[in-house]
């Protein structure tokens, strides 16, 4: 009997603040962020093939099978460790919205790498699969990781940091946002001043898309006003998700309840620790 899960957790992400700090000559935007996990997930199951064959069985709306980050990431994968042979046919229990500024994509290819990792025997060590992850996009390395990080760079250099671990009301307004349009936003904030670990935690640090984003979709504009009559909130990444802490559960649940009809939302844990980490440590 196999010890590895039917299907692998591909953990939300949320950022606590975001700030761009400046612009390399290669066009990639500096940042500040903190990463923290939410206990909501996408599960994906890997079905290992022997013939060399790397496919998703699951179709994505909207996305080819070759830009699927999942597919992008074993074929990666393979390809480093040559090791010919080696296939899968991927299927995923979608719940992360696409767009919306949780990590979905990035998520579902860091826990694709430690999965086929595990699955296919390669013994690759964390740090080479999170620099495969880098090839993928800027968030996947800290879902490798799995630990909540206070980010800069690009969002690659990663140091650990310890959290409260509040339960998130989380608002999905609805729609796509595109972080490219985003960061090619002329009226984008690129110079914020960097700050210390010790000013976050004295409550200073904001998302500087969410003026960008909510004078280009209403409906996040909307979503963040509204959960704002309830708790701080605050846009993740580049959108379209909308956040709030709650000290107790059965509190985000009573927010939940009264959420617009329009959006939908869900409630879950902040986790310092990804839930992919249980599994493969």
């Amino acid at each position: 009997m196999s010890c590895f899960p039917e299907y692998w957790p591909a953990p939300a992400k949320i950022n606590l603040f975001l700030h761009i700090t400046g612009r390399r000559e290669d066009g990639y935007h500096m940042l500040q962020t903190v990463f923290q996990f939410v206990d909501y997930c996408d599960l994906i199951g890997f079905d290992v093939r022997n013939d060399g064959i790397v496919r998703c069985v699951t179709p994505l709306s909207g996305v080819p099978s070759d830009d699927n980050l999942m597919v992008r990431a074993a074929r990666l994968l393979k390809e480093k460790a040559g090791c010919d042979h080696c296939g899968v046919d991927i299927n995923i229990d979608k719940k992360l919205p696409m767009g919306g500024g949780l990590g979905g994509g990035s998520s579902d290819a860091a826990t694709t790498l430690v999965a086929l990792n595990q699955l296919w025997g390669l013994g690759f060590s964390k740090k080479k699969l999170a620099a495969l992850g880098l090839q993928l996009g800027a968030d996947v390395p800290v879902f490798v990781h799995g630990t909540a990080a206070w980010a800069s760079g690009v969002g690659e250099n990663l140091q650990p940091i310890d959290l409260p671990e509040p339960w998130f009301l989380v608002v999905m307004p609805g729609c796509q946002i595109s972080t490219a349009e985003i960061f090619s936003d002329p009226q984008l904030t690129r110079d914020s001043n960097p700050i210390t670990m010790r000013h976050f935690f004295a409550g200073e640090g904001n998302n500087v898309c969410e003026p960008v984003v909510c004078k280009r979709y209403p409906e996040v504009f909307d979503a963040l006003n509204w959960l704002s009559q309830f708790s701080s909130a605050r846009m993740s990444g580049t959108g379209a998700c909308i956040f709030a802490a709650f000290d107790s559960e059965r509190e985000a649940c009573h927010v939940l309840k009264l959420l617009p009809e329009k959006w939908k939302g869900f409630v879950g844990r902040g986790r310092n620790q990804s839930p992919l980490i249980g599994i493969v440590n």
